[in-house]
């Protein structure tokens, strides 16, 4: 018997989440820099968990697939909408019709933003030292 999984790759800023979707009752399995970690120890904020689920509940699909993550750098919230990208791209590798809903949902679209660099002669990636006149 062959194993069907589904992959999808979701980043925002520095975290990089890597997700397999797997036929299964719904269960989610975290690794974290390759540790496995319990996914509620790991998330302890609701807002954090609701991220992650978001577009399973939206396609209804959370009781079909067990989900396996691997996550790497980043805080807590970019490696929650990681994940959720991640699922996202997954699902719809799985059934390309969910796409619509998921892109209504705004779940489609790579959030670009990241951190900016410092440059040279400033404070910061903007600030600047204290001008003075004389």
């Amino acid at each position: 018997m062959s194993l069907i999984q589904y992959y999808g790759t979701g980043k925002r800023k520095s975290a990089v989440a890597r997700v397999f979707l797997r036929s299964g009752k719904g269960d989610l399995s975290l690794f974290v820099n390759k540790r496995p970690r319990p996914f509620d120890e790991y998330f302890p904020t609701e807002s954090h968990r609701l991220i992650i689920r978001q577009p399973l509940q939206l396609t209804e699909t959370a009781d079909k697939f067990d989900v396996f993550m691997r996550i790497e750098g980043g805080g807590v919230h970019a490696q929650s909408e990681a994940l959720r990208l991640g699922i996202t791209r997954a699902l719809i590798e799985f059934n390309r019709e969910l796409k619509p809903a998921l892109k209504a949902a705004g779940l489609v679209t790579r959030d670009a933003r990241i951190k900016e660099r410092k440059k040279y002669g400033l404070l910061g990636a903007r600030k600047a030292p204290q001008y003075h006149k004389r």
